[in-house]
């Protein structure tokens, strides 16, 4: 399984991005997997920031970014997005797409199966 991040950049605070993540695999089915987005700041630890069940019909968010993002996927494409506003300073982080095997949503790293390579999201104040 690859999954690939991309949409992240440099943005002025109180702007917005939408962060891409597109799976792919010889024998691998999207629609089996649940998906999240996680990220890592310079000299912290990763994160949780939002999950989504493998139909779309549940997610979850970080408090930090609850009611700035919104995370969806199109199961068609192999996608799944996070679409983030109001972005601040403390945003800025390198941030990771994965997935996983089990149903329901997966809140912590140890949760998820595969993992993409992250994009850069730096948030200027």
């Amino acid at each position: 399984v690859q999954l690939q991040a991309s949409g992240g950049g440099l943005v002025q605070a109180g702007g917005s991005l939408r962060l891409s993540c597109a799976a792919s695999g010889r024998t691998f089915n999207f629609r089996d997997y649940g998906s999240g987005w996680f990220r890592q700041a310079p000299g912290k630890a990763r994160e949780f920031v939002s999950a989504i069940s493998r139909g779309g019909g549940m997610t979850d968010y970080a408090d930090s970014v609850k009611g700035r993002s919104i995370i969806s996927r199109v199961n068609a494409q192999n996608t799944v997005y996070l679409e983030m506003k109001s972005l601040k300073p403390e945003d800025t982080a390198i941030y990771y797409c994965a997935v996983r095997a089990n149903n329901g949503l997966g809140l912590t790293s140890s949760a998820y199966d595969y993992w993409g390579q992250g994009t850069l999201v730096t948030v200027s104040s």
